[in-house]
């Protein structure tokens, strides 16, 4: 009888705690309830409504808690279908109202009304209205005049005191549980050895030769929680959110085995940068983004001690793109290699199905350009920096689509992207620019090709402009000028150049539904094979990469 002591002292404790903290919530809970407002359709909207009808008007509301509009005119709605509406903008600090009568079934300034059938007007937020935007709407008679940024004290407060015998039987039941296997389960028989090394053997890891492996030492060690024993060694990137590190990955089976390193690159991230880590880690994570010609990724860590982020990928002693054109003049052999590695992997992020034909989340990567493609051994280009990539799923809403913003690096921008009129209705629109884009990486491959015959030292495109040309600049030349890096003629004096040429001019296109698709750009660059065989003339590049480069990337 003595082990059942505990248990039964617990469950009277259980009893009598849960009486005690539900007894006064009953009362007060029926002093609290609130009839919900009855539910009017549109068939009952009969009767014109009274509402505060003012133009903007200054106002001196926080923002916070409940507000009265500074507007005394009342109105009678002309339609019987309009209802009440409230707006509060804030802009640097001056704050204004406009009330109005406004029908739902038609957009205002290009949100629709969706929680409209309210007796009170309660604040939503809007984002992406140029500034700070709240909007009630309600179908009472001057119902838009006293409104509410903040849910009923109240009815918060009820719904705490309701949890609260539900939280201390949480509490109560976890003690008891923790006494159980404390004082009557017997301790389980450990063994691992304090102070022993972790096993590695049955962890394959990537190496230098072979960066595309299935699995990973990482993936399993951070699945249980060990950060991985990395070296970092020399700082090789440096971009808008992040740095990126050569670094060494420890390996070794026993601590009598004689340590071993495996090189991997490390892009490190400080706190505050979390919401890029995030986004990049997110979309690294998705097994179906595996792909020859995009970055494979081995892990992602939070580092507490050192307050930063890592992303752990797979080490590509080239270096980028644009550092490679830089310093190597290019055959046409390799400038095949790379381009068609270059479509192929801008293709499998747009595509919504694997190599296998299993259904996909097609991903925009919205920054492509030299300096976010790496080269790898075998002159092969593949993806990398998904900072700002946009997983493209058919659940996303306009407003969610419109939230991502205009980002990207100006150089490269679409000029949709640069007037800020991309086509939120249709996720294509993402794609179409990610094709601009990549037409223009593709230009710079064919300016380094000794094919072309003079080969002048390497500029990035619209080179004319400054370093780091800003939006506005670049708008003039894209939009206004309508005006593309130069092609040429000799350019179109080698058969397969020639043909890369017109794609490009129709990956650029202005209209974006007239752009090819990334999966049409691989596809070309298949049936050129055979001219590579027939022209190629590869040769060693007259100019070296040095072993090591600091990129810095373009802002």
């Amino acid at each position: 009888m003595e082990p059942l002591r505990l248990p039964v002292l617990c469950w009277g404790t259980i009893l009598c705690v849960s009486l005690v903290a539900a007894g006064p919530a009953a009362p007060h809970e029926e002093d609290s309830i609130m009839p919900f407002p009855v539910s009017v359709s549109k068939t009952n909207l009969e009767i014109t409504r009274l509402c505060r009808f003012c133009d903007v008007e200054a106002s001196t509301c926080t923002g916070k808690g409940t507000c009265e509009v500074e507007c005394n005119k009342t109105a009678i709605c002309p339609d019987v279908n309009e209802v009440c509406v409230t707006i509060w903008r804030k802009r640097d600090d001056n704050v204004t109202f406009d009330t109005l009568c406004h029908n739902p079934a038609h957009k205002l300034y290009g949100l629709v009304l969706d929680d409209y059938n309210n007796s009170k007007c309660t604040m939503k937020e809007k984002k992406g209205m140029g500034a700070q935007f709240f909007i009630c709407s309600c179908i009472e008679d001057e119902c838009n005049r006293h409104i509410l940024f903040d849910q009923n004290a109240h009815v918060v407060a009820v719904i705490i005191v309701s949890l609260v015998p539900l939280l201390v039987m949480a509490v109560v039941v976890i003690v008891f549980f923790y006494c159980y296997r404390v004082y009557l389960q017997p301790p389980a028989p450990s063994t691992h050895k304090k102070g022993a090394p972790l096993d590695f053997s049955n962890a394959p890891i990537m190496s230098d030769e072979g960066s595309d492996s299935s699995s990973t030492l990482a993936n399993n060690l951070n699945h249980n929680t060990e950060l991985l024993p990395i070296e970092l060694d020399a700082l090789v990137g440096k971009g808008r959110f992040a740095e990126v590190y050569k670094a060494k990955l420890k390996q070794g089976s026993s601590a009598r085995e004689e340590m071993s390193f495996e090189t991997v690159a490390v892009k490190i991230f400080q706190y505050e940068e979390y919401a890029s880590w995030k986004n990049e880690k997110d979309v690294f994570s998705d097994a179906d983004l595996r792909h020859e010609n995009v970055l494979h990724f081995l892990t992602a860590e939070e580092r507490k001690v050192q307050r930063q982020y890592w992303l752990i990928t797979a080490y590509q002693p080239l270096g980028n793109l644009q550092e490679y054109l830089s310093h190597n003049v290019i055959s046409w052999h390799d400038l095949w290699l790379l381009g068609s590695s270059l479509a192929r992997g801008v293709a499998h992020l747009h595509s919504d199905q694997t190599p296998c034909a299993r259904c996909k989340v097609s991903v925009a990567h919205r920054d492509i350009k030299s300096s976010n493609i790496l080269v790898k051994k075998d002159l092969t280009c593949c993806l990398c920096d998904f900072g700002l990539a946009l997983r493209l799923d058919s659940s996303l809403s306009v407003d969610e689509l419109a939230n991502s913003g205009q980002v990207g690096t100006a150089r490269y921008m679409a000029p949709e992207v640069l007037e800020s009129r991309i086509n939120l209705e249709n996720i294509e629109s993402f794609k179409q620019a990610d094709v601009y884009s990549m037409a223009l990486v593709l230009w710079e491959i064919i300016s380094r090709c000794s094919a072309i015959g003079e080969v002048k030292e390497y500029e990035p495109p619209f080179g004319n402009l400054r370093e780091h040309p800003c939006v506005e600049s670049m708008k003039d030349s894209v939009v206004r000028d309508k005006g593309r890096p130069e092609i040429p003629d000799s350019w179109t004096s080698h058969a397969g150049i020639q043909t890369v040429c017109a794609t490009i001019e129709e990956c650029w296109d202005h209209d974006p539904e007239a752009r090819l698709t990334a999966q049409c750009v691989a596809e070309r660059f298949d049936d050129l094979d055979f001219l590579d065989n027939k022209l190629s003339d590869r040769s060693d590049s007259e100019e070296k990469i040095p072993e090591e480069i600091i990129i810095v990337d373009e802002k």
